[in-house]
């Protein structure tokens, strides 16, 4: 009621504190109880296992850009209109969830398989909504289709999932304007030439400070 955190919040909070210090191998169940100011009955009331908290962690990032995904999906009419607001919105996945990713990707090899597969399930359905925007661009003739569906999405996913090594949110850009330049950077590659010209499609491309 005051905006204070719910037990799960606080267990979360502190475990991606302490995987990111520690590694998860490192870290008990009972250190972050301590740490996180709970109980084990609050834990285990919120979470099976470590394995499941670990999980969590990965579903709160995945679950988000799926959203995301499938919104822009229904929203947009167009693949190049599609492509550019899944790209932005997965930039800015890292505005809320960059610890999430850091820790999943660190120590995801611990993830037991139960876990994996439900992982794999959701990054396929990522995964499916990227073929699908690009193979459609490909054959209304807005993307280039010299490029394989498979190597533009995968080459999407591999540029945009390193962010979380680098990214620093006092550096000197914004996620916001990271955001921009990345989606520049791909729309320039999937366009074709004439579809760059498109009066509505400018708004995909930075335009030069004076």
């Amino acid at each position: 009621m005051n905006g204070s955190k719910s037990t799960k919040e606080k267990i979360t909070d502190t475990a991606l504190k302490l995987f990111e210090m520690y590694g998860y191998n490192k870290v008990t169940v009972d250190k972050i109880v301590q740490e996180s100011g709970t109980s084990k009955g609050g834990f285990y009331h919120n979470f099976k296992s470590k394995d499941e908290l670990l999980f969590t962690i990965h579903d709160y990032f995945i679950t988000y850009v799926l959203d995301k995904a499938e919104e822009a999906y229904e929203k947009w009419n167009t693949p190049a209109e599609r492509l550019y607001e899944i790209v932005k919105s997965f930039v800015m996945m890292f505005e809320k969830y960059r610890a999430h990713v850091t820790v999943f990707y660190q120590e995801s090899l611990y993830l037991a398989a139960e876990f994996t597969e439900k992982v794999e399930k959701k990054r396929d359905r990522y995964k499916e909504i990227m073929f699908s925007v690009v193979q459609e661009g490909i054959n209304i003739g807005e993307f280039r289709k010299e490029v394989p569906v498979e190597i533009m999405s995968m080459a999407i996913f591999g540029m945009i999932n390193w962010t979380y090594r680098w990214y620093k949110t006092d550096g000197t850009y914004s996620l916001e304007e990271i955001a921009a330049i990345f989606a520049d950077l791909i729309m320039h590659a999937s366009l074709t030439d004439e579809a760059k010209q498109k009066q509505a499609y400018s708004r995909f491309f930075l335009t030069t400070q004076t």
